[in-house]
């Protein structure tokens, strides 16, 4: 790439977000995170409107847990990538921190302070690497006490109002999952929900007379909806609010409980209202940007504090007036500049594909006629591309590249009936999907059938790599980032806490090892002729780096155009700034070479 356009590249790269706000006790103060200095910390703003450092860790901050009155905090972070969460606490706002729950070689799952703010409570799978058990630490002695074993994976959700009881959740899938109510002393579990019909629980709020509760299920239904449930008899769940064609994401009950504040996923950009449980009358809110909204909070009886994202917003902290129906922001983590006026909202388009089926998507930058397009496949495959800000998408965009983001089948946020058309043997449809998308985008947008190129990443890359395999001349680039090359050998390496819940996805070693052969992408590299760029972090607990090392040592023995980037430091994710600078500086010039 030329000097200027590396220049710009670093402009969009190092645009900074705040995500993820934590109201701190009883006050107006809120914590969120923002890689502000190289990797995610934890922030707040402090009385003048400035921002400060809340903590100072070494590595990157996973997420941040107040206790109810903000007296105390749990820092949690990681080591170089790895997701294995460690807990730190401060008691005086971040000045301090302190070992808690430390043994960097298992994961932690953070569920909760006790009402008292004595105990919290976590999901670990110390005792075996494949089963996360649920256990019990005191504040004060950091003594660990496990409370409920399972050979599976558990996490805590939240305490009871008393703290006699943990709401607890048990995968069943990868999508679905029961709660279960489960007492301390006795040991013994009462199910929330009907545990006979598969579905998902999420975003469960208890009322402070310990016997009423709300959540998120789409018990019985296609889509998510607001459900209630008495904790007397938890197992019947009363629906109050639904929406036929789209999720709620998200709620949070009001502090006087007589509101539940609710995000709404419209086709990959939320709806923010209120219902108000007396007379069921809904308030939608229009003043907050459009965008992806996350983390509600509410700030008082009237005012919520609520992240938002788009596709033009990195990340910033909205305040929202209900009554008045006014959005203040509180934070400006990216100021406005020149490269931020050239960032592009995206048109919601959406094309058929070849068995009828309508598959949504999102288009950047389309200008004209004959144009380079580059494909972006997001990664899950039960996740959805979404109005949020990707700063490859908004460079390549404003270089002249039309960007398509899909839903391919398979994503969430459209129904059960929608994600699960991919599952275990309909795999390679979701890979037919990208197929008419190019015809799409040729027919009906005029692109270049010639210069179109495909990224992704996780499954993204998977879906990458079958894309050149299966259907090879459609492609004139291409980019894996941490994506799987066969599932067999996926399966046999990833870590054993996830092998289970992926195998109700992809097909089990037991019973679809023929089909993985059938469809690996290292089955097919002889039918690859697209250059490739593959980036692999060395402590990818999900993906392992092995993934990458064998795909590409197979294209180099046949003398294919690879080239492989391991980041020693990294997992999953790619969060340190100059590794994230390097891949995507290497990923325009690539495409730039290859496509335009």
């Amino acid at each position: 790439m030329q000097e200027n356009g590396e220049k710009a590249l670093l402009e969009y790269l190092t645009a900074k977000g705040a995500y993820n706000p934590q109201k701190i006790g009883d006050s107006d103060m809120f914590t969120f995170l923002a890689n502000r200095t190289g990797r995610p910390q934890a922030w707040t703003v402090n009385q003048h409107g400035d921002l400060e450092a809340f903590t100072k860790m070494p590595d990157r901050v996973l997420e941040v847990y107040h206790s109810p009155t903000g007296q105390k905090s749990i820092i949690a972070s990681d080591f170089e990538g790895n997701e294995k969460q460690q807990f730190y606490m401060t008691r005086d706002k971040g000045q301090t921190i302190d070992d808690l729950v430390v043994s960097k070689d298992h994961f932690h799952e953070f569920g909760g302070w006790s009402p008292d703010e004595k105990r919290i409570v976590f999901a670990s799978n110390r005792r075996h690497p494949g089963y996360f058990d649920i256990l019990v630490c005191d504040i004060e002695t950091g003594e660990v006490q496990t409370v409920y074993e399972t050979n599976t994976n558990c996490t805590a959700l939240c305490w009871t109002r008393d703290g006699s009881g943990i709401v607890i959740s048990l995968k069943v899938s990868n999508i679905d999952n029961q709660l279960h109510i489960l007492d301390i002393e006795s040991g013994e579990t009462t199910s929330i929900g009907n545990t006979d019909i598969p579905a998902r629980y999420h975003s469960v709020q208890l009322g402070q007379d310990g016997k009423t509760g709300y959540l998120v299920t789409d018990e019985g239904r296609n889509t998510l909806a607001i459900a209630s449930f008495s904790l007397d008899a938890p197992e019947k769940i009363q629906y109050l609010l639904k929406e036929d064609q789209w999720d709620i994401e998200e709620i949070k009950l009001s502090p006087d409980e007589t509101k539940l504040a609710y995000s709404l996923n419209k086709g990959g950009s939320s709806q923010l209202a209120v219902y108000n449980l007396s007379d069921r009358f809904i308030e939608t809110i229009e003043s907050v940007p459009s965008g992806v909204y996350q983390s509600i909070n509410w700030l008082s009886e009237e005012k919520l504090l609520v992240g938002v994202t788009s596709a033009v917003i990195p990340g910033d902290i909205w305040k929202v007036d209900i009554a008045a129906d006014q959005s203040d922001r509180l934070t400006h983590i990216t100021p406005d500049s020149d490269i931020a006026k050239q960032w592009l909202k995206p048109e919601l388009h959406q094309f058929t594909s070849f068995d009828g089926l309508e598959i949504p998507y999102f288009l950047y930058g389309k200008r004209e006629a004959n144009q380079p397009v580059m494909i972006y496949v997001h990664g899950g495959p039960e996740s959805q591309i979404r109005n949020e800000y990707n700063p490859v998408i908004q460079f390549l965009a404003s270089q002249g590249y039309a960007v398509a983001a899909p839903n391919v089948r398979g994503s969430m946020g459209y129904g059960r009936e929608y994600v699960q058309l991919d599952d275990v043997c309909k795999r390679m449809d979701s890979v037919a999907d990208l197929n008419y998308l190019v015809k799409d985008l040729t027919e009906e947008h005029q692109a270049d059938k010639d210069r179109i190129g495909i990224m992704g990443r996780s499954y993204g890359g998977f879906m990458v790599l079958a894309a050149i395999t299966h259907y090879p001349a459609l492609w004139a680039a291409a980019v894996d980032i941490v994506g799987i090359s066969h599932f067999r050998t996926f399966l046999e390496n990833t870590g054993p806490w996830r092998r289970r819940l992926r195998e109700q996805e992809y097909g089990s070693l037991e019973k679809d090892v023929d089909f993985f052969e059938e469809i690996a992408p290292l089955n097919h590299t002889d039918k690859i002729e697209v250059p490739l760029l593959i980036f692999h972090g060395r402590n990818d607990t999900r993906v392992p780096v092995s993934e990458a090392e064998q795909l590409t040592s197979d294209l180099e023995k046949q003398n294919k155009d690879v080239e492989l980037v391991i980041f020693d430091d990294e997992g999953h994710q790619t969060e340190k700034l100059e590794n994230h600078i390097l891949m995507n500086t290497k990923i325009v010039a690539f495409m730039n070479h290859y496509l335009k």
